[in-house]
């Protein structure tokens, strides 16, 4: 039965009619949005029964519909381009078609399962509660898995000392393990910049109707269905800070796209530095392992590429225009309505998905397999020039500079150099001592 109910039809008159119009892109409505909406709808249908205001049993049929299109059953009966008129009116009315088609001849689209409700303030809501939920239950858990994979990594490589770099120039020693601590905290301060925003994704405009005044809704209808939602979900659903700016301004979607620009951002730098870090095997550093996954090249054989660090700055890249879209989206809130929130909804959504995928990418198919080139990361440490820092509370700076222009002039060792300038061995094993360098406060 649902699967023949799936293949025909379900919609009516006004979604024919924005099917025709929006001829755009192809490209649908985000699924988790029509799902919110037939959550958002069941919810609302069993609140006006309880307050009287629509028949128990229609409210039930209304609500078994509802939740069909929220367990994804239906997606395939949402068929509008996501590039449709701004307010989702016409996505909104995709949902009171489909819902009154399943619930019986009886049912009303506007009048029965869109009761309380307006465009302007459901469909909005559906896309607060979507980027919430995603956020919540996938983003997030990426995240966290991606933090303890590269943590992991930090104490199995904590030993490993190397060259640091700054400016991309060799700098003073530091050890494997400390730089993937330092990427695990990356993760760790996204993870926290994301959760820093679901307090405001979790304020919906639902109640607030066509302009935020609430005309023709019940008083106590928001509260209630916000409260059924949040007891169904698990999710935290709250009351906007104000009707009107609820309403008007979709700040609370241009405040978590920004977040994860900077998750972005991070998975970037650690994913270049991963890159770099395993590029040979050699004529690069080749101070890592990355795991093979795939040939790297058609014609070259043997090559290997760093193929998922390749794919994390890509989806980086992707997030970052997102973000940009969904800042001058965000621009266009307009007296009482913003209508550019499809182009949010598309956006938003699409970065969280991207950058969880990337993330568990990440985490299973690179970071947990990474090996260590211990002799090289060892030989770069001790070439490091910049070793002689640790000269300057014995010999002073100038004198350490001499030493190291030497040394890289001749080629030479820098304890070669400076033994031969008069410095003692005692004070060059103490101040020479690579992982003592690394961890200088140490013990």
């Amino acid at each position: 039965m649902a699967q023949t109910e799936a293949r025909r039809e379900l919609w009516g008159g006004e979604t024919r009619k924005a099917v025709a119009n929006f001829t755009v892109s192809g490209e649908p409505i985000p699924a988790p949005v029509a799902r919110w909406l037939g959550r958002i709808k069941a919810a609302a249908a069993r609140v006006n029964a309880e307050l009287g205001l629509l028949d128990a049993d229609k409210a039930e049929r209304i609500a078994a519909a509802g939740e069909r299109i929220a367990a994804g059953e239906l997606d395939d009966q949402f068929p509008i381009d996501v590039f449709q008129t701004g307010s989702g009116t016409s996505s909104n009315m995709n949902a009171n078609e489909v819902i009154a088609s399943l619930a019986g001849e009886d049912v009303h689209p506007n009048d029965d399962v869109n009761m309380g409700q307006s465009s302007n303030d459901v469909f909005p809501s559906a896309v607060h509660l979507a980027a919430l939920d995603a956020s919540t239950n996938e983003l997030i858990p990426a995240l966290e898995q991606l933090a303890a994979s590269l943590s992991a990594k930090a104490r199995e490589l904590d030993d490993v000392v190397k060259s640091g770099r700054t400016h991309l120039m060799d700098a003073v020693p530091v050890t494997l393990g400390q730089e993937f601590a330092g990427y695990a905290a990356q993760v760790g301060e996204g993870v926290a910049r994301v959760r820093s925003t679901l307090g405001r994704l979790g304020q919906i405009p639902l109640g607030g109707t066509a302009v935020g005044t609430g005309l023709n809704t019940h008083p106590e209808f928001a509260a209630r269905v916000r409260r059924r939602l949040a007891e169904e979900t698990g999710l935290e659903i709250l009351p906007p800070a104000d009707p009107f700016e609820a309403q008007a301004a979709r700040d609370g979607l241009v405040e978590a796209s920004g977040a994860l620009k900077t998750v972005a951002v991070s998975l970037t730098k650690i994913a270049n530095d991963l890159r770099l870090m395993g590029s040979g095997p050699r004529a690069g550093l080749a101070e890592l392992f990355l795991p093979e996954l795939q040939k790297g090249s058609s014609i070259m054989p043997g090559k290997v590429n760093p193929v998922i660090p390749e794919v994390v700055t890509q989806v980086a890249a992707q997030v970052i225009g997102n973000d940009t879209a969904i800042t001058v989206g965000g621009l266009q809130g307009h007296f009482e309505l913003n209508v550019f929130v499809p182009l949010l909804a598309r956006n938003l959504l699409g970065s969280i998905t991207l950058l969880a995928g990337a993330s568990r990418a990440l985490a299973e198919k690179c970071v947990d397999g990474i090996e260590a080139n211990r002799e090289a990361c060892e030989r770069y440490a001790e070439l490091t020039l910049s070793a002689a820092t640790a000269l300057n509370p014995y010999i002073g700076y100038d004198r350490a500079s001499a030493i190291v222009q030497e040394a890289a002039r001749s080629g030479r060792s820098l304890r070669e150099v400076a033994r031969e300038d008069g410095v003692e061995e005692s004070v060059l094993d103490r101040a020479l001592d690579l992982r003592a360098m690394a961890r200088p406060h140490a013990g």
